[in-house]
């Protein structure tokens, strides 16, 4: 059995900016459920931001320009939540060590856990190719990651 982090919100934790959850389902999710350790997170919350919050999307960039100083996380108030969305990747990875967990399974699309997408920074709901913050951060340190969309490929990588 291997341990498995998962976005909380995935896990039916209400912690998304509206205070809703994202609940993966199918037979693949399902699998995953029963048969690893999984290990709940949610990099935004452990970091201290509040249930509800502001929608918030990294501006200019994806999460690799965040870690680099180059793009920042913007809420749509304008509030810069940059150190916090940092702050939370860091944990994440502080927990991935600590418990010797090798692979996560994010919610596609956040601006912290987005996996292959996330949105544009101009809050209009269109989507870019590239990784949140903490995915990006879990990925540049051997962490695999996948969406909940992509639990299907990790579960081939377990049966091979």
């Amino acid at each position: 059995m291997e341990k498995i982090l998962v976005s909380a919100c995935l896990l039916g934790s209400k912690v998304r900016y509206n205070g809703s959850d994202l609940t993966a389902e199918g037979d693949d999710f399902a699998w995953l459920l029963r048969t690893q350790h999984i290990v709940s997170f949610c990099p935004e919350v452990s970091a201290g931001l509040p249930t509800p919050r502001a929608p918030a999307e990294i501006l200019y960039g994806v999460g690799e320009d965040v870690m680099s100083g180059k793009a920042r996380v913007m809420a749509d108030d304008g509030a810069d939540v940059t150190q916090a969305f940092m702050a939370g990747a860091q944990l994440a990875l502080d927990k991935c060590r600590q418990a010797d967990i090798r692979f996560a399974v994010l919610t596609e699309s956040s601006p912290s856990c987005g996996r292959n997408t996330i949105y544009d920074g101009n809050f209009n709901g269109r989507k870019i190719t590239g990784k949140g913050v903490t995915a990006a951060l879990l990925e540049a340190h051997g962490i695999k990651v996948y969406s909940q969309h992509q639990v299907g490929m990790l579960r081939a990588e377990f049966l091979s």
